[in-house]
Protein backbone atom coordinates (compact mmCIF):
# COMPACT_ATOMS: atom_id res chain seq x y z
CA UNK A 1 0.00 0.00 0.00
CA UNK A 2 1.66 3.64 -0.83
CA UNK A 3 2.00 5.89 1.70
CA UNK A 4 0.38 8.92 -0.68
CA UNK A 5 -1.96 8.50 -3.15
CA UNK A 6 -1.16 10.14 -6.37
CA UNK A 7 -3.72 12.81 -6.20
CA UNK A 8 -1.79 13.67 -3.13
CA UNK A 9 1.57 13.82 -4.49
CA UNK A 10 0.33 15.58 -7.21
CA UNK A 11 -1.64 18.44 -4.75
CA UNK A 12 1.93 18.77 -2.96
CA UNK A 13 3.95 19.22 -6.44
CA UNK A 14 1.34 21.91 -7.06
CA UNK A 15 1.87 23.69 -3.65
CA UNK A 16 5.85 23.49 -3.61
CA UNK A 17 5.62 24.85 -6.85
CA UNK A 18 3.51 27.58 -6.55
CA UNK A 19 4.82 28.46 -2.97
CA UNK A 20 8.23 28.17 -4.59
CA UNK A 21 7.22 30.38 -7.50
CA UNK A 22 5.91 33.15 -4.73
CA UNK A 23 9.14 32.77 -2.78
CA UNK A 24 11.15 33.46 -5.72
CA UNK A 25 8.95 37.08 -6.66
CA UNK A 26 9.28 37.56 -2.63
CA UNK A 27 12.86 37.96 -3.41
CA UNK A 28 13.31 39.80 -6.35
CA UNK A 29 11.00 42.15 -4.78
CA UNK A 30 12.39 42.57 -1.72
CA UNK A 31 15.01 45.46 -2.97
CA UNK A 32 12.35 47.18 -4.98
CA UNK A 33 9.33 47.71 -2.34
CA UNK A 34 11.77 47.40 1.06
CA UNK A 35 10.96 51.80 1.40
CA UNK A 36 7.48 51.54 0.56
CA UNK A 37 6.49 48.82 3.37
CA UNK A 38 5.83 50.93 6.03
CA UNK A 39 3.46 53.03 4.22
CA UNK A 40 1.67 49.69 3.04
CA UNK A 41 1.91 48.03 6.23
CA UNK A 42 3.70 44.99 4.88
CA UNK A 43 6.93 45.02 6.44
CA UNK A 44 5.92 41.50 7.81
CA UNK A 45 6.39 39.97 5.22
CA UNK A 46 10.10 41.34 4.59
CA UNK A 47 11.11 40.13 8.19
CA UNK A 48 13.91 37.53 8.74
CA UNK A 49 11.71 35.35 10.64
CA UNK A 50 8.97 35.18 7.74
CA UNK A 51 12.09 34.22 5.62
CA UNK A 52 13.57 31.53 7.70
CA UNK A 53 10.11 30.45 7.80
CA UNK A 54 9.52 30.13 4.60
CA UNK A 55 13.00 28.68 3.51
CA UNK A 56 12.26 25.81 6.11
CA UNK A 57 9.27 25.09 4.68
CA UNK A 58 10.30 25.16 1.21
CA UNK A 59 13.05 22.74 2.41
CA UNK A 60 11.13 20.15 3.86
CA UNK A 61 7.93 20.05 1.74
CA UNK A 62 10.59 19.67 -1.47
CA UNK A 63 12.81 17.06 0.11
CA UNK A 64 9.78 14.91 1.03
CA UNK A 65 7.49 15.49 -1.96
CA UNK A 66 10.58 14.52 -4.59
CA UNK A 67 11.80 12.11 -2.45
CA UNK A 68 8.65 10.01 -2.32
CA UNK A 69 8.30 10.42 -6.06
CA UNK A 70 12.06 9.53 -6.64
CA UNK A 71 11.47 5.75 -5.46
CA UNK A 72 8.56 6.10 -7.89
CA UNK A 73 10.01 7.17 -11.23
CA UNK A 74 14.16 7.04 -10.59
CA UNK A 75 14.73 10.36 -12.87
CA UNK A 76 17.48 12.49 -11.04
CA UNK A 77 15.88 15.76 -12.92
CA UNK A 78 13.79 16.83 -10.04
CA UNK A 79 16.13 16.57 -7.88
CA UNK A 80 19.05 17.99 -9.95
CA UNK A 81 17.06 21.26 -9.69
CA UNK A 82 15.96 21.32 -6.24
CA UNK A 83 19.21 20.28 -4.42
CA UNK A 84 21.48 23.57 -6.09
CA UNK A 85 17.81 25.42 -5.70
CA UNK A 86 17.64 24.80 -1.76
CA UNK A 87 21.61 24.99 -1.51
CA UNK A 88 21.19 28.40 -2.96
CA UNK A 89 18.55 29.49 -0.23
CA UNK A 90 20.40 28.38 2.71
CA UNK A 91 23.67 29.86 1.07
CA UNK A 92 21.59 33.18 0.85
CA UNK A 93 20.26 32.85 4.83
CA UNK A 94 23.13 31.53 6.28
CA UNK A 95 26.39 33.19 4.51
CA UNK A 96 26.43 36.60 5.80
CA UNK A 97 28.50 38.73 3.44
CA UNK A 98 25.94 37.42 1.13
CA UNK A 99 22.35 37.98 3.63
CA UNK A 100 23.84 41.23 4.26
CA UNK A 101 24.24 42.93 0.61
CA UNK A 102 20.69 43.43 -0.27
CA UNK A 103 21.11 43.07 -4.23
CA UNK A 104 22.67 39.99 -3.81
CA UNK A 105 20.93 38.57 -1.50
CA UNK A 106 17.94 39.10 -3.82
CA UNK A 107 19.89 37.47 -6.43
CA UNK A 108 20.62 34.55 -4.86
CA UNK A 109 17.41 33.58 -3.17
CA UNK A 110 15.44 34.35 -6.57
CA UNK A 111 17.69 32.22 -7.91
CA UNK A 112 17.46 29.16 -5.56
CA UNK A 113 13.26 29.82 -5.34
CA UNK A 114 12.81 29.16 -8.83
CA UNK A 115 15.10 26.60 -9.36
CA UNK A 116 12.89 25.10 -6.38
CA UNK A 117 9.79 26.04 -8.40
CA UNK A 118 11.14 24.25 -11.36
CA UNK A 119 11.91 20.93 -9.45
CA UNK A 120 8.72 20.77 -8.70
CA UNK A 121 6.99 21.24 -12.11
CA UNK A 122 9.94 18.79 -13.18
CA UNK A 123 8.95 16.59 -10.70
CA UNK A 124 4.92 16.66 -11.92
CA UNK A 125 5.66 15.87 -15.11
CA UNK A 126 7.66 13.06 -14.48
CA UNK A 127 4.95 11.48 -11.86
CA UNK A 128 2.60 12.53 -14.88
CA UNK A 129 4.90 9.87 -17.70
CA UNK A 130 5.23 7.30 -15.51
CA UNK A 131 3.73 4.52 -16.76
CA UNK A 132 2.72 1.47 -14.17
CA UNK A 133 3.96 -1.94 -16.14
CA UNK A 134 5.62 -4.58 -16.06
CA UNK A 135 9.31 -3.19 -14.88
CA UNK A 136 7.64 -0.75 -12.54
CA UNK A 137 8.35 -1.86 -8.93
CA UNK A 138 5.23 0.23 -7.32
Amino acid sequence: MPLMSEDHRHLLDRFGATGSLLCAIHCALTPLLLAALPALGLSVWFDGSVEWGLVAFVSLLGLSSLGWSYRRHRALRALGLLLPGLGALWLGLLYPPLHEAVVPHAVVMTFGGTLVGLAHLTNLRLNHGHVHDASCAH
